[in-house]
């Protein structure tokens, strides 16, 4: 499980445990972590050639001893100073070590040739970035920019602590940043480092532990080890292991119905409850002759007919006419759990505000899985607004609609009402953009709502598991490239992603 804290938790833990240690001993820590990891990198070190990126902050400062370190033990160092004001002890250390200086002025002059600086750092075997670390915001600005643009193209960069231009406590990026191979990082993960754009840049992400005693994380990451769902017992019956209602499906699109069908199935729901129009239960019956359906006229005003559920599945392919109304109406009408999805999150967007407010002003939990655009019309947001701002956006949709939010993206994020940390998911994959996936989510989630998993964990661990079946769908074999798969695919890979969870423990 990865946690990561805000740059203000951060600095409040460096404070107190500075105040215990001597002087310069945690930087000295840092910089022996940051050594290490570049040392490993590199393999033979005597030789190698090793550029630092320094700024004016203790980013700069760890970047210095760090080199020092690596010269002590022969590599080629030079150090290159985009600020004016530098770390004075860190470059005397590296001074000592027979390292070299490029100075602020140098450096200046530099940068402003029609060549830059590119001729110079030719025949870099490594770059360690210590430019502005977790104290960046914004854009790079004075030389940090157009240093960054001139790095060698086929040198290895070592980020410290955070690429620069990447803000830690969001993974914003504005303008230039630096694309790391590897980042190290101190103490704890930084919620830039596990959210895109941010995350984008980080690379490999290396833990070093300084010693900072944390507050609860800012943002959590499940690894798969961490995934642990409701198995069955000796005793268990399809009840017991959850019924999960599904209204999906239209005229206009019928597949989303058979994907979240099949999603909830293979999610390990006891029983599929599915009902929609007549065309759409034939094709379903015919797909997934286990799920129990029931056709719905297209006046229906309730859905008793359906049977007792213990969570609702309301939105993939259903369109947004008034029979979609009043069935979004119904679900989350209920007293059970409701996720929705797709066309159902139409249908909210479209509401006026008090008659939205009022359908997810209820006692069972409500679970939202919006992508941007869909999230945008929810919160009357720009889309390139929330895309360059998940971590701000969903804590914000989460709050206004009372409900827990799954963020789709590049960095699928969940988060629930109140003060409580952000649930980021790394399985993501750029496969998983095609048609008809986000209904398999669907599907999936609402079988772990109905098994009784809490709202933000079963969207979670559902969105670990959907990446994971991605993951595999496109590359069974590791050794083989990945292949372009369908929603489909995922869907039938699902029974794999879920044999690589722990097994149970031994009653």
């Amino acid at each position: 499980m990865r946690h990561a804290h805000s740059v203000e938790k951060v600095r409040a833990a460096e404070a107190e445990l500075m105040a215990r240690l001597p002087e310069g001993a945690l930087m000295q820590r840092a910089a022996a972590g940051l050594a290490s990891v570049c040392a490993r990198l590199l393999g033979r070190l005597y030789g190698t050639r090793v550029l630092l990126l320094v700024g004016g902050g203790n980013n700069g400062g760890d970047a210095l001893y760090a080199g020092a370190r690596l010269a002590r033990r022969g590599a080629r160092v030079t150090a290159a100073l985009a600020s004016p004001r530098i770390h004075e002890e860190g470059l005397a250390d590296l001074r000592a070590a027979g390292g070299r200086v490029l100075s602020f002025a140098l450096l200046e002059e530099l940068l402003s040739t029609d060549g830059g600086a590119v001729g110079t750092f030719a025949g870099t075997d490594l770059v360690i970035d210590g430019l502005t670390g977790i104290g960046g915001r914004g854009a790079l600005r004075g030389l940090y920019a157009p240093l960054v643009r001139d790095l060698p193209e086929d040198a290895a960069v070592v980020a410290c602590d955070v690429p620069s231009g990447v803000d830690a406590d969001t993974g914003e990026v504005e303008g230039e940043a630096v694309r790391a191979d590897v980042t190290v990082t101190f103490g704890t993960f930084k919620p830039g480092l596990l959210i895109d754009p941010g995350a984008s840049y980080a690379g490999v992400v290396e833990l070093v532990d300084i010693g900072l005693d944390l507050p609860e994380p800012d943002v959590i990451a499940h690894t798969t080890a961490d995934v642990r769902l409701p198995r069955p017992l000796p005793e268990s019956d399809k009840y017991r292991r959850g019924v999960v209602g599904v209204l999906a499906g239209s005229s206009e699109f019928t597949g989303a119905a058979v994907l979240a069908v099949g999603g909830a199935l293979h999610g390990g729901a006891g029983m599929v409850r599915f009902a929609s129009s007549e065309p759409v239960v034939e094709l379903v019956r015919g797909r997934w002759p286990e799920a129990v359906t029931t056709s719905l006229p297209s006046d229906a005003q309730s859905l008793e007919p359906v049977g007792r559920v213990q969570a609702w599945v309301v939105g993939p392919g259903l369109s947004v006419d008034s029979r979609a109304h009043r069935l979004v109406h119904a679900a989350l009408e209920s007293d059970v759990p409701v996720l929705v999805d797709a066309d159902g999150l139409n249908v909210l967007a479209g509401m006026s505000e008090p008659l939205r407010r009022g359908l997810l002003d209820r006692a069972a939990p409500t679970v939202l899985t919006p992508h941007a655009g869909e999230l945008a019309r929810l919160l009357g947001a720009d889309r390139s607004d929330i895309e360059a701002r998940r971590l701000a956006h969903v804590r914000r949709a989460a709050d206004e609609l009372g409900a827990t939010v799954l963020l789709k993206g590049s960095t699928t994020l969940v988060a629930a009402p109140g003060a409580h940390p952000v649930l980021a998911n790394l399985t993501g994959t750029p496969w998983l953009a095609t048609a008809g996936t986000g209904d398999v989510l669907s599907g999936l989630i609402g079988a772990l709502l109905a098994a009784g998993l809490p709202a933000p964990e079963a969207a979670a661990h559902g969105a670990h598991l959907h990446g994971l079946a991605a993951r595999l769908a496109a590359a069974p074999d590791p050794a083989l490239s990945p292949a372009p798969v369908t929603a489909f695919d995922v869907l039938t890979s699902l029974p794999a992603a879920l044999r690589r969870l722990p097994a149970p423990a031994s009653p």
